[in-house]
């Protein structure tokens, strides 16, 4: 597997090794010593799954307390995908990395827990799985608005975005209580 280390430490786009042929292709998504190995904990305790169309975009999210670090993957289509840290006291607050992951390149994206995580359809369509670190609570779940214009995120948009009432609802993050946010000690 190759590892590609961004420009924000702690987040990964991960290159598994594909074996392929005539008949197809066949890769591991994920073994835990190897991953562990790279910083990403050994015990996922949920896989997630979601299909959306062009346009749609889901995030900015993020969960805290019980912060999730997410192994995102494209299985079908392609997506922008972006994770941003929201950890009180990181040199890199409020700084993004964004990644085309796509069924074709089988690249995933390793977005550490206290960061906040969102995608853009790009494609058609597209079938987008993830591993969570720790299980999904609603009642400690928000969104940070993904037009930010303070984060500064560049989608590749044609147009207006597909939102859900959640997202279109979000609060910019200057406008979040710091005591609300994560803290870099709380996911170091």
């Amino acid at each position: 597997m190759n590892v590609i280390e961004t420009a924000i430490p702690g987040v990964l786009i991960i290159e598994p090794k594909v074996w392929g042929d005539e008949r197809g292709y066949f890769m591991e998504t994920y073994r835990a010593g190897q991953y562990a190995e790279l910083g990403i904990p050994a015990t996922l305790v949920q896989d997630n799954q979601s299909f959306s169309r062009r346009g749609v975009l889901r995030g900015l999210h993020v969960q805290h307390p019980g912060a999730q670090g997410k192994l995102v993957q494209v299985l079908a289509g392609e997506v922008f995908d972006v994770a941003v840290d929201i950890r009180r006291g990181s040199p890199h607050f409020g700084h993004w990395v964004g990644v085309t992951l796509s069924g074709e390149n089988k690249r995933q994206l390793w977005v550490p827990p206290g960061f906040a995580h969102g995608f853009l359809v790009t494609a058609e369509s597209a079938l987008f799985v993830y591993k969570n670190t720790h299980y999904y609570r609603p009642e400690t779940e928000f969104s940070v608005r993904w037009d930010d214009p303070d984060i500064g995120i560049e989608w590749p948009l044609d147009g207006a975005p597909e939102l859900s009432r959640k997202d279109l609802e979000a609060a910019r993050l200057k406008d979040i209580a710091p005591d609300r946010l994560p803290s870099l000690e709380d996911y170091r």
